[in-house]
């Protein structure tokens, strides 16, 4: 297969994309940590359904405007939210 350099240069954005989003949920994480200490610290609940709730509608909100698959954009979140409860009930684990 030849060089196509259209192709190169979509492969080139995307793996930029890729970087970014990596560390983005890199960034995400680094404050939910802390979210995660406080909530232990302060005898709050690992989770939050009502504000899970409403970040879901927001973002299937944002994913419609986006022309995302807002079902996509709830599952993706969803991912995110369990692995940061996930997160936070071992910090909350830890501390006692």
């Amino acid at each position: 297969m030849g060089h196509d350099p259209v192709l190169a240069a979509f492969r080139q954005s995307i793996d930029n994309i890729d970087a970014a989003l990596i560390y983005m949920l890199a960034e995400r994480f680094k404050i939910t940590k802390a979210v995660g200490e406080h909530k232990a610290k302060t005898a709050l609940p690992p989770a939050d359904p009502r504000r899970e709730e409403e970040q879901i509608a927001r973002m299937k909100r944002l994913a419609t405007e986006a022309e995302l698959d807002p079902d996509f954009s709830e599952k993706f979140l969803r991912f995110v939210i369990d692995e940061v409860i996930r997160h936070h009930e071992k910090i909350r684990d830890e501390g006692n």
